[in-house]
């Protein structure tokens, strides 16, 4: 059985997760796809390929991805590099203290390009991206022209 995990599963966006895939056959060459739909109902992602090793593993961390959205050695490249599936549209996250982002990730038996429904994954998981973490206060900032937010820690 194909197991993909994330640690932790639950982060802030800006905090390192890694990323692992376990119970593929040596060598065997696999596709990890993320994607999530952003508050809009946008769908973003991004997909690389990567041989497992002798153990039948996969660590973005460590194993180089072979193409795809990104080559080489990226801990993080799945989520750095999600990509819009209508052009032109950015991933911005306005709701930052109510809800996380939900990033699907899943891994597929050899080169997959598509989202085409008939290939179905050998394994997935989903990971929490938080943009505000527990106790943080926001603050809205309005003087004059200029506006933002404070945050204060807890």
């Amino acid at each position: 059985m194909v197991e993909v995990t994330v640690t932790p599963q639950s982060s802030l966006a800006d905090r390192p997760v890694q990323i692992r895939v376990r119970g593929l056959s040596p060598s065997q060459l696999v596709t990890l796809r993320a994607w999530l739909k952003d508050e809009r109902g946008e769908r973003f992602q991004s997909h690389a390929f990567f041989r497992a090793d002798t153990a039948g593993e996969v660590d973005p961390g460590l194993h180089g991805a072979l193409g795809g959205s990104y080559s080489g050695v990226w801990p993080m490249g799945l989520f750095w590099f999600l990509q819009p599936d209508t052009l032109f549209r950015r991933l911005i996250k306005r709701d930052v203290a109510g809800s996380p982002f939900h990033v699907h990730l899943e891994v597929f038996d050899g080169l997959c390009l598509g989202t085409d429904p008939r290939h179905q994954p050998l394994g997935s998981c989903e990971a929490e991206r938080w943009y505000m973490g527990p106790g943080v206060q926001r603050m809205p900032i309005r003087e004059g022209r200029v506006r933002g937010s404070l945050f204060l820690p807890p």
